[in-house]
Protein backbone atom coordinates (compact mmCIF):
# COMPACT_ATOMS: atom_id res chain seq x y z
CA UNK A 1 0.00 0.00 0.00
CA UNK A 2 0.85 3.26 -0.40
CA UNK A 3 1.13 6.51 1.37
CA UNK A 4 -1.77 8.55 0.27
CA UNK A 5 -3.81 4.79 0.87
CA UNK A 6 -2.31 4.80 4.38
CA UNK A 7 -3.58 7.86 5.38
CA UNK A 8 -6.90 7.73 4.18
CA UNK A 9 -7.20 4.14 6.12
CA UNK A 10 -6.04 5.88 8.97
CA UNK A 11 -7.95 8.68 8.91
CA UNK A 12 -11.20 6.57 8.10
CA UNK A 13 -10.70 4.31 11.18
CA UNK A 14 -10.34 7.49 13.62
CA UNK A 15 -13.58 8.58 12.28
CA UNK A 16 -15.70 5.74 12.26
CA UNK A 17 -14.17 4.73 15.67
CA UNK A 18 -14.07 8.78 17.06
CA UNK A 19 -10.54 8.08 18.15
CA UNK A 20 -7.78 10.21 17.05
CA UNK A 21 -5.13 8.22 18.24
CA UNK A 22 -5.26 5.44 15.91
CA UNK A 23 -2.28 4.89 13.68
CA UNK A 24 -1.94 2.69 10.88
CA UNK A 25 1.98 2.20 9.73
CA UNK A 26 3.61 0.30 6.82
CA UNK A 27 5.39 -2.84 7.75
CA UNK A 28 8.68 -3.32 7.11
CA UNK A 29 9.47 -5.40 3.77
CA UNK A 30 5.03 -5.55 3.30
CA UNK A 31 3.23 -4.18 1.12
CA UNK A 32 0.39 -5.69 0.98
CA UNK A 33 -0.85 -4.92 4.63
CA UNK A 34 -0.48 -2.36 7.52
CA UNK A 35 -0.67 -2.13 11.09
CA UNK A 36 -3.12 -0.35 13.26
CA UNK A 37 -2.01 0.63 16.82
CA UNK A 38 -3.86 3.17 19.35
CA UNK A 39 -1.09 4.86 21.14
CA UNK A 40 1.78 2.27 21.30
CA UNK A 41 -0.28 -1.15 21.10
CA UNK A 42 -0.75 -2.85 17.99
CA UNK A 43 -4.45 -4.18 17.45
CA UNK A 44 -4.67 -5.42 14.27
CA UNK A 45 -3.37 -5.85 10.21
CA UNK A 46 -5.26 -4.10 7.13
CA UNK A 47 -4.58 -6.42 4.37
CA UNK A 48 -5.21 -5.56 0.42
CA UNK A 49 -7.29 -7.05 -1.47
CA UNK A 50 -6.85 -6.53 -5.11
CA UNK A 51 -8.81 -9.41 -7.08
CA UNK A 52 -10.68 -8.63 -10.34
CA UNK A 53 -9.54 -5.48 -10.34
CA UNK A 54 -12.34 -4.76 -7.28
CA UNK A 55 -10.12 -3.52 -4.15
CA UNK A 56 -11.34 -3.97 -0.66
CA UNK A 57 -9.57 -3.88 2.79
CA UNK A 58 -9.82 -6.24 5.62
CA UNK A 59 -9.50 -5.27 8.80
CA UNK A 60 -8.32 -8.16 10.95
CA UNK A 61 -8.12 -7.68 14.77
CA UNK A 62 -7.03 -10.79 17.04
CA UNK A 63 -8.34 -10.99 20.65
CA UNK A 64 -6.62 -13.00 22.91
CA UNK A 65 -8.69 -15.21 25.95
CA UNK A 66 -6.14 -13.11 28.45
CA UNK A 67 -7.54 -9.68 27.03
CA UNK A 68 -10.98 -10.75 28.01
CA UNK A 69 -10.09 -11.43 31.68
CA UNK A 70 -10.57 -7.98 33.45
CA UNK A 71 -13.43 -7.16 31.72
CA UNK A 72 -16.86 -7.20 33.53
Amino acid sequence: MNQPEIIKLQKFLQAKFSNPNIDVRPRPKLDDSVEVYIGDESVGLIHLDDEDGDKSYIFNMSILDIDLEDID
